[in-house]
């Protein structure tokens, strides 16, 4: 690496870090740190993943890994964290070219930031928003904090209350939608588009039930 952050934005929350960045230098040396992490998750694997690595990789100190984080899967953890906040933000800088009263398209804005990440971005493939690694073993609450940062930005989108009936819906729809993108990935690596387009469909006769 040479220094500079090549694939992740910055990292919003810190308040899992073992000690949030305080400089720019600090920020920009976490940024890396997890680059890094993300590129060798795709090369090798989480199994295969190791501070030490990490660190080689992104051309600093082991001390600085461990200077915010505690073991690899905090780093996987972090990432994580990265993914959802940059998810959030995509759709958030896209909902105002959608018009307020077509919630299809802010649906399908949804789901297509989210196939757009998995398709490019370093380490997303696995880590997603930390519901993959381990491999098998979901994390608690992952698909409830995913729900939670749609339902507002929907919410708000379109005009109406996040009230528990919409939570509810776009909780389901987060789960169906995770099931079937497994699914559809592991038919195609890069996604079957048939089973995109059947997830697609789903989406929007259920929704319709509250949206219409």
């Amino acid at each position: 690496m040479d220094g500079v952050s090549q694939a992740g934005p910055p990292l919003r929350s810190a308040a899992h870090l073992r000690r949030a960045p305080v400089q720019q230098r600090s920020a920009d040396r976490l940024a890396r740190i997890l680059d890094a992490c993300a590129e060798v998750l795709d090369e090798k694997g989480y199994e295969e993943l190791s501070t030490r690595t990490v660190a080689a990789r992104a051309g600093v100190p082991i001390g600085s890994v461990y200077r915010f984080f505690g073991n690899k899967r905090a780093l996987v953890d972090a990432l994580a964290r990265r993914n959802l906040d940059g998810y959030a933000e995509r759709i958030a800088a896209r909902l105002p070219g959608v018009r307020a009263d077509d919630w299809r398209g802010a649906v399908d804005l949804v789901l297509d930031e989210y196939l757009a990440m998995k398709r490019s971005v370093p380490g997303f493939a696995l880590v997603d928003f930390g519901s993959q690694i381990p491999v098998g073993t979901p994390a608690a609450g992952a698909n409830h904090e995913v729900a939670g940062r749609l339902t507002e930005l929907l919410a708000a989108h379109l005009g109406r209350a996040a009230d528990a009936e919409l939570r509810r819906a776009v909780l389901v729809s987060v789960e169906a939608t995770d099931a079937l993108l497994q699914l559809a990935f592991r038919e195609v690596p890069s996604g079957d588009e048939a089973i995109v387009s059947e997830t697609r469909e789903l989406l929007r006769a259920y929704l319709a039930r509250i949206l219409d």
